[in-house]
Order: C-alpha cells, then structure tokens, then sequence
C-alpha cells in the first residue's frame, strides 16, 4: 500500500515534464535556480541595507537610546555639581588639611610629609582597580589592532609522505 501514493506523486510530477525534451527541462530547471538565487540576493541586499541604515536603527533602539542619554546627563550633572562644591569648599579643605599637618609634624616630627597610612583604603583599592581596568583595556586594545594592522603568517603544512621522497 504504501508503493502507490509514491507512485501517484512520481506521476504527477512526470506530467508535467512529460512533454519536454531534456534541453528544456534543464532551461527550466536553471531558469528555476536563477530565479531563487535573484530572490536569495535581494534579500541580502535588503538585510544589508538594513544592517547599515542608522535611521532604522536609531528608530528601533529609541528608548533605549533615550535612557542612556538621559543617565549621560544625570552623570554629568552631578560631576559639575560635585566640581562647583569642591570649588566652593576649597579654602575650607586647604584649612583643614593645613591644621592636620601641623598636627602629624607636631606628633611625629620625623615624619613631616604625608605617608599610605593616611589615605582611606578606599580610595586606595579604587585607584588601583581603574588602573588595572585601564592597564587591560589598553592591552587589548593594543593587541587587536596589531592583529588587524600585522596579517597573520600561515605555515603551510607538508604532508607526511612528502618528507619521504
């Protein structure tokens, strides 16, 4: 039972070449190819012209986009707001760190200038990650574009039974 829906669609299928020769089956089969490879490059091209269109983008990642500038904006606000306090608050912290170092010379006296010990961990750990996070930055930076800039030597592999001629 199973022999006669194959043979039904093996049928069908030759009545619709039945009447060509071979020269037109194989023009209608390129014609066919030729057709699908058109339609398979303007899909390409579209996807391409898409990938590469800014406005498109720029319309799809809009809330996005907006976020980010608004945090961008809540960022550098609150820089200038730290700079203009700082600014303000100069004399007093000049005073302050004045009093503090006639305190530590009074102290200890051998020891004028200021040491590690004073400054908070804090500010220590997070200075030296940024410049960990820099230094890393910096090398793969360095590294991909000597990778781009340098092209990369192929050592042609010689096979096994040529070594024995």
């Amino acid at each position: 039972m199973s022999q006669a829906p194959e043979s039904d669609l093996q049928i069908a299928d030759h009545a619709i070449t039945r009447r060509m020769g071979d020269r037109e089956q194989v023009e209608q089969t390129a014609d066919r190819i030729r057709d699908e490879l058109l339609l398979t490059l303007e899909e390409l091209d579209r996807r391409r012209h898409r990938a590469t269109d800014v406005r498109y983008h720029l319309n799809q990642n809009r809330d996005l986009l907006v976020t980010v500038g608004a945090a961008a904006l809540v960022v550098v606000g609150a820089g200038v707001g730290f700079a203009i306090y700082r600014a303000r608050h100069h004399d007093d912290r000049v005073r302050r760190q004045r009093r503090q170092a006639l305190s530590r010379a009074w102290e200890h006296p051998e020891r004028v200038a200021t040491s590690v010990e004073d400054k908070p961990l804090g500010a220590e750990l997070g200075r030296k990650l940024v410049m960990i996070f820099a230094t890393t930055l910096a090398t793969a930076v360095a590294r991909n574009s000597m990778q781009s800039l340098v092209p990369s030597r192929t050592i042609a592999k010689v096979p096994a039974d040529a070594d024995k001629k």
